[in-house]
């Protein structure tokens, strides 16, 4: 049986080594092999253990091609149940590795895997690819964040992730004067093995656990966020200049008589984009878009523009923000304050009124804004007619007039070709002077917010696709196809509420998902619907390659709007001005395609780890909000159903959990097919989108998790 096994091995190993032989999915290789329906479970054996030796190798598309004898690399993400995943760069699916198959990796460590046979469907067909984890070749965290809990001659530490399954021993010689409750930093010594646990040593005391921002800050620090800046970056910024002298704007356009407005937030204090807009007698909108020049004042390799790189962009928690640059350059020279010369980068567009760009002109200008906005006045001139708004700002209202229709009209376009809106109700969440949460109000986008959100989109559009015709080593703004597996799976969800998605070929155009979004507008599942679509999205990032943009269904898109808060606009905004002053040399050129495809790497890691670390402080206050209401009841949507329970949203944005367990007068079980839980005698269902009652049960705030036990009505 045995021999049988290997012979059967070596001839799919020999038929993948062929040369003419073209990488096939496993179903199309049992097909061409005409292996007959009673053989399909003996062919599926050869193929898993083919992939466990590492004999063959699965594309990322899931096509068989020949295994390269090497193993892959990637980072484990844990999960705090104990299986985890690893991320193979190249890869569109993470593997799945199992709890007994870890081989002692911690959470973000570099590892060394090889496949195995994954868990199939009693049709054959393979639902994930498994792993197991062979080697630790780097540890991807050497430092702890979490609670002091101490003992006679020792201590522990009890993590804040709860994706680090252990507690950290601490010697009596390595506390540090840590008490219990205290939130500490431990350094870990030894990443300890079976039986034995990890080993550290306490390296700061964030404070005591009820101290207020103690919570915020023990995220902060466990993101490895930097939050001071050092002295010689302090020292840079103070030195710049306060002023802009006649010498800065020598050789700029100058364009102080040009009447022109910042739109922001009331309480914003870096502005860093300004508007213009005309209208010509053939009905053409002149519409400029003017950035702070930041590169004027942050140098190339300077101290201040390594520590820009290192932190990639700014980070907007709850109770505070984290800037890339510090606050003298953000608040002080490169804002675009009222009244005041400011050196800027310029996008002077012409479009008409189909909404085509038909003429533009990058260029490096000197400013002066006449007017600060707040997007709250814009929207009562616009929106209301606010008599005493309009009487203000009498002079600037036909401008406004003229930007609502420009709006407008890019809005169409951009619909037109297939553009996606994820208009998601994003929450502010009020704080008191101790920390804790009052209210969670939900953010309001409105006239005002969507007309820059446009100028700034076709601002950034016009740039990518200038500097792609002109092949200048550049930072683009991609955001690739979905997976067709996930698409798949999605439509799939969809049918059970009555809709559908067309594909050709496996790919989906942007404009059916467009579509998907407007069918769903104002009904109950479209909250659900929308993020499950958006799950099922990839990830924008930044890449030297412009592949084009799938969620704004357009080939060129690049981020050039704030070089005060992200890196990747403050680069390219360097290229820019080489370019415009002649400087992109032979030398200048290989000088940009050898650094900027690190810089497109290094912010693409470092925007995610900021998304994360807002997402945690978000959640945390969440759960902290509703620790003060246990046992009140709400209204809610079903937003998710799983095999241990129902997932409840309320208007809030709140999202909590019914157990299975806690269900009234009956056993339930999940109904995978139909995405539904099914009482078993009363055949009562629970359907994603439907509306229920709950009353708020437990909450954990150390988990950032919400309990609710469901109301009848």
């Amino acid at each position: 049986m045995e021999n049988l096994l290997e012979q059967r091995k070596n001839m799919i190993e020999s038929l993948v080594g062929e040369k003419q032989y073209i990488p096939m999915k496993e179903k199309e290789m049992a097909m061409l092999l005409q292996v007959k329906k009673e053989d399909k479970d003996a062919f599926h054996q050869v193929i898993d253990a083919l992939l466990s030796e590492g004999r063959i190798m699965l594309t990322p598309k899931g096509k068989i091609m020949k295994g390269d004898g090497s193993v892959l690399v990637g980072t484990f993400i844990a999960n705090s149940k104990g299986f985890g995943f690893v991320e193979v760069e190249g890869r569109q699916e993470d593997l799945f590795i199992p709890a007994d198959c870890t081989g002692g990796a911690f959470h973000k460590d570099q590892v060394q895997v090889v496949l195995r046979p994954g868990t199939r469907m009693a049709n054959g067909t393979r639902l994930r690819q498994e792993a197991e984890v062979t080697k630790v070749l780097s540890h991807g965290i050497t430092q702890v964040v979490g609670t002091f809990e101490p003992s006679k001659t020792f201590g522990f530490v009890v993590p804040d992730d709860t994706r680090l399954p252990f507690d950290v021993f601490v010697d009596g010689k390595n506390t540090a004067g840590a008490v219990a409750g205290h939130k500490v930093v431990v350094e870990l010594l030894d990443y300890g093995s079976p039986g034995k646990k990890p080993e550290g040593r306490i390296v700061e005391i964030l404070g005591h656990i009820n101290d207020p921002g103690v919570d915020i800050l023990s995220i902060v620090r466990s993101f490895d966020l930097p939050i001071e800046f050092e002295e010689k970056v302090l020292n840079q910024a103070a030195r710049v200049a306060k002023e802009v002298s006649e010498a800065d704007c020598a050789g700029r356009l100058d364009l102080r008589d040009m009447q022109m407005v910042t739109i922001d937030g009331e309480d914003a204090k870096d502005l860093d984009d300004a508007v213009s807009l005309t209208v010509d007698a053939e009905g053409h909108y002149h519409l400029g878009v003017h950035i702070a020049d930041v590169t004027n004042y942050v140098q190339e390799n300077s101290a201040l523009d390594r520590e820009a790189l290192k932190r990639g962009t700014s980070v907007y928690l709850v109770d505070r923000v984290i800037p890339m640059l510090p606050h003298v350059l953000s608040n002080g020279i490169c804002s675009l304050n009222v009244g005041e010369d400011r050196l800027a980068l310029s996008c002077l567009m012409t479009v008409d009124e189909k909404g085509e760009v038909i003429d533009h002109q990058i260029a490096e200008t000197v400013i002066r804004v006449d007017r600060r906005m707040s997007y709250t006045k814009v929207k009562k001139i616009l929106e209301e007619g606010a008599p005493e708004v309009m009487a203000e700002y009498e002079p600037l209202v036909p401008m406004f007039r003229e930007m609502e229709k420009l709006a407008a009209i890019l809005r169409k376009r951009r619909h037109k070709r297939g553009s996606i809106d994820f208009d998601f109700p994003e929450t502010k969440i009020l704080l008191d002077k101790e920390g804790r949460p009052t209210d969670i109000m939900p953010y309001e986008r409105n006239v005002a917010t969507k007309l820059i959100e446009d100028f700034m989109l076709l601002a950034n559009e016009t740039v990518a696709q200038h500097f792609f015709w002109m092949e200048t080593p550049f930072v683009y703004r991609t955001h690739s196809t979905p997976d067709p597996e996930k698409i798949k799976k999605l439509s799939l969800f969809i049918r059970n509420f009555g809709y559908g998605l067309k594909t050709s070929q496996e790919e989906i155009h942007p404009k059916e998902i467009q579509k998907l979004m407007e069918k769903i507008e104002g009904t109950d599942e479209e909250a659900l619907i929308s993020r499950l679509t958006l799950r099922s999205m990839k990830q924008a990032k930044y890449t030297v390659e412009c592949s084009g943009h799938f969620g704004l269904a357009c080939q060129y898109y690049c981020h050039f709007t704030s070089p005060i808060r992200r890196y990747p606009d403050l680069q390219i905004h360097r290229i820019i001005k080489d370019e415009l002053r002649g400087r992109m040399s032979e030398e200048r050129t290989n000088h940009y395609s050898q650094i900027l495809p690190e810089v497109a790497k290094q912010c693409s890691t470092k925007e995610r780890r900021a998304d994360e670390a807002e997402r945690e402080t978000d959640k945390l206050k969440k759960a902290q909000y509703m620790q003060e209401r246990i046992g009140e009841t709400f209204g809610g949507v079903i937003s998710g159903i799983t095999g241990w329970g129902i997932y409840v949203e309320l208007p809030n944005t709140v999202e909590g959990l019914i157990h299975i367990a806690t269900l009234p007068d009956d056993y339930y079980y999940y109904d995978e097919n139909a995405y539904e839980m099914v009482g078993e005698d009363s055949g009562r269902r629970f359907k994603l989108g439907q509306r229920v009652k709950v009353l708020v049960r437990e909450v954990d705030t150390m988990t950032r998790t919400v309990n609710f036990t469901l109301v009848e009505e």
